[in-house]
């Protein structure tokens, strides 16, 4: 039977931001499974690699005030086009660059590149999900994590037959240019302009503009956002920190997990790598199945639930000790931090470009700070203390998961017959306190 329009516009809009989410992660892994080719080609030490990785980060995180101006003027649909193709320049850069400063400057803008199409892409899969009521996210942020997969297969079988770089990496951007193309058609055009007048004053903004008129309120809106931009508001935050503290979780997990089950648990070399696994299996299954259980149960509630599953499972396992216990609680926090990332992304997009911009960054800075401040426990107590720490990371989300408001769960989650821009607005604004 013949699709309707509406679920074929839906499905379209979805494979092609499915791409987005696909491409960062595979763009990501490509050129962090060379790290030891760069290594040897550059010669470089161990503190100048950790380096690298630093820059990478520092650029994603301090990226903030650039994507926020960037998404209030192109858009998430331009913005993310043309981040997507930097990512494949950064990939020939890397291949043919010849000294370590200058590699440090092509990370630093990869940096900046991936927090505009985080954003971005983000910023799509959230105006996919009001335009036809229905949820998506945790889907496309599975896609990341496939995209991660293939570039590590490609590279399995890329250097089996030549360590160059640039044939990878060439041949890596030239598939980045494909998607891109290939995506480029079905990314949604009018999510721009709804951003930046949705959030917590689109009531009283409205009447307003109906007495004002459109002309006369644009440059007081304008005025509005960078008020927001530099002042966010208390939701905001409540959802920086959430995502900060979900992200310490999610990278102290995947840093931590192997060092813990073979110096604390005594697990054999071979099932010490099972603590990544687990973690990263458990959230790619929880991710393919968490949009039904958002429509079902609502952000909220899986946030809360989902956080508070991953802190006491954890804490158990840290109590109770072994290696199946272990592993146990390992599966519990990749199951209950899979849906906190993309629930907070949508609210954050709910509030306007400016919030999901500072959300991201926060993100970004919890990703890269907290394996390293879990070392710092570590190093001054013990891993046991330290792999607590995470589990009272995940706490902290639920906590501040109820300082949120969330949407209410969808009672019909099909998409409307004909959807448009007029109701897209009334959903943008949070429903349930």
């Amino acid at each position: 039977m013949h699709m309707s329009p509406v679920r074929d516009d839906f499905r379209r809009s979805q494979l092609a931001i499915a791409a987005l989410f696909f491409l960062l992660g595979f763009q990501y892994a490509t050129w962090v499974s060379r790290i030891p080719a760069l290594k040897a080609r550059l010669d470089l030490g161990e503190a100048q690699i950790g380096l690298l990785l630093m820059t990478c980060g520092v650029g994603a995180a301090v990226s903030f005030p650039l994507v926020a101006v960037l998404m209030r003027r192109f858009g998430s649909r331009l913005l993310s086009v043309i981040s997507a193709l930097a990512l494949g320049v950064v990939l020939v850069a890397l291949s043919v660059v010849p000294d370590y400063p200058l590699t440090l400057l092509v990370l630093f803008c990869d940096g900046v590149a991936v927090g505009c199409l985080n954003v971005a892409m983000n910023a799509q899969g959230a105006a996919l999900e009001a335009r036809y009521a229905r949820t998506t996210m945790s889907r496309l942020h599975a896609t990341f994590s496939a995209g991660s997969l293939l570039a590590a297969l490609l590279a399995s079988g890329v250097t089996a037959f030549t360590g160059t770089l640039a044939v990878h990496f060439g041949l890596a951007a030239a598939l980045l240019a494909v998607l891109v193309v290939v995506a480029r058609p079905g990314l949604l055009t009018d999510d721009a302009p709804a951003a930046a007048q949705d959030g917590p004053d689109q009531e009283q903004d409205g009447p307003d503009q109906e007495q004002d008129g459109p002309d006369q309120e644009q440059a007081p809106a304008a005025k509005k956002d960078r008020r927001r931009f530099a002042l966010p508001a208390a939701a905001t935050l409540w959802m920086g920190l959430a995502m900060v503290f979900g992200t310490v979780t999610e990278g102290a997990m995947n840093d931590w997990s192997a060092l813990y089950l073979k110096d604390v648990v005594n697990a054999g070399a071979g099932l010490a790598p099972l603590g990544i696994a687990v973690v990263s299996v458990m959230m790619v299954l929880a991710r393919i199945f968490a949009d039904g259980w958002r429509t079902r149960f609502g952000d909220g509630r899986i946030v809360r639930t989902g956080s508070l599953l991953a802190g006491a499972g954890l804490a158990l396992a840290l109590l109770v000790g072994g290696v199946v216990p272990t592993l146990i609680g390992f599966a519990c926090v990749g199951l209950g931090v899979a849906a906190v990332t993309p629930c907070v992304y949508v609210a954050a997009a709910r509030q306007g470009s400016d919030a999901l911009s500072l959300v991201a960054a926060m993100g970004t800075t919890g990703l890269l700070a907290g394996p390293a401040v879990i070392g710092f426990i570590a190093d001054a107590t013990s891993l046991v203390w330290g792999m607590a720490a995470v589990a009272v990371s995940a706490a902290v989300v639920s906590l501040c998961a109820t300082r949120i408001g969330w949407p209410a769960p969808e009672p019909h989650p099909e998409p409307h017959p004909e959807p448009h821009p007029e109701p897209l607005d009334g959903r943008l604004a949070p429903d349930a306190g």
